[in-house]
């Protein structure tokens, strides 16, 4: 039993990706027994028309086999209608949270509209995704390149709106070591395992951050979700932390905002 909380549907702007048609990546998932998977939508990199986009999404998870997709929709704070984007996503769409592309939208976590959000995320009882980053900057377009996204200002709002969790997509190896571990212990901030590198990864980041802030995370079709299960294989862990860090921490996460 699988929760993957970083999934994308639609086509990645640059180029053609192996599973990016909609059946083709839920069968994958399926087959390595994913039962969930929290899917945003490669559209909303560029797209200014966000409600369509969300709407195309919505229309696109609905009619996965068995409840699988759960979409995740898009806002962007630099378009004059983001609020009314956010509340369709809550009100029209039944949306469980949203994915935020700060890099890619060109604004920073310290945007006055920032903090606005999480304050209507926290009236909503919505879950927040922020991707730090979508692709590695050694291998972007030389006209889509963008930088990570700065988590500096992060703790300090999260202080103020404690109740919004937010899940940080990517993250690893942008977020230093320091900065991870007072994100995670200091608020509802999770981290999820897409990105991760290194022989033992998963088995190390146990030792740094606490195992109930990890969640699993594909990237899929970006990656090959082949990619994600494999750190959970080849890490030593005991049975009830990788119960945790597959479907267990992200349960929780749902159940606290549905109380």
């Amino acid at each position: 039993m699988t929760i993957d909380v970083n999934v994308s549907l639609s086509r990645w702007p640059s180029r053609r990706l192996p599973l990016d048609e909609t059946p083709r990546l839920v069968e994958r998932l399926v087959r390595h027994g994913v039962t969930q998977a929290w899917a945003g939508s490669f559209d909303a990199i560029l797209h200014n028309d966000i409600a369509a986009v969300n709407h195309r999404l919505a229309t696109e998870c609905s009619i996965a086999d068995n409840g699988l997709l759960w979409p995740m929709g898009a806002v962007n704070l630099k378009l004059p209608n983001w609020k009314d984007d956010l509340k369709r996503c809550h009100e029209t769409h039944g949306m469980r949270g949203i994915r935020l592309l700060p890099s890619s939208h060109g604004y920073g976590l310290d945007d006055p509209e920032f903090a606005e959000l999480l304050g209507m995320l926290s009236d909503f009882r919505m879950l927040l995704q922020i991707a730090i980053r979508l692709e590695d900057p050694r291998t972007q377009h030389r006209l889509l390149s963008v930088k990570d996204v700065e988590l500096a200002p992060l703790p300090s709002l999260m202080k103020e709106h404690p109740d919004v969790p937010v899940i940080l997509l990517n993250a690893f190896p942008a977020a230093n070591s320091e900065l991870a571990s007072l994100l995670a212990t200091s608020a509802r901030v999770y981290f999820e395992i897409a990105t991760l590198e290194g022989l033992a990864g998963l088995e190390k980041q146990i030792q740094l951050l606490p195992p109930e802030r990890l969640l699993f995370g594909s990237h899929a079709p970006f990656f090959m979700l082949e990619s994600a299960v494999l750190k959970l294989q080849e890490s030593a862990m005991p049975a009830p932390i990788q119960k945790q860090i597959t479907h267990e921490n992200a349960e929780l996460l749902i159940n606290t905002l549905e109380k």
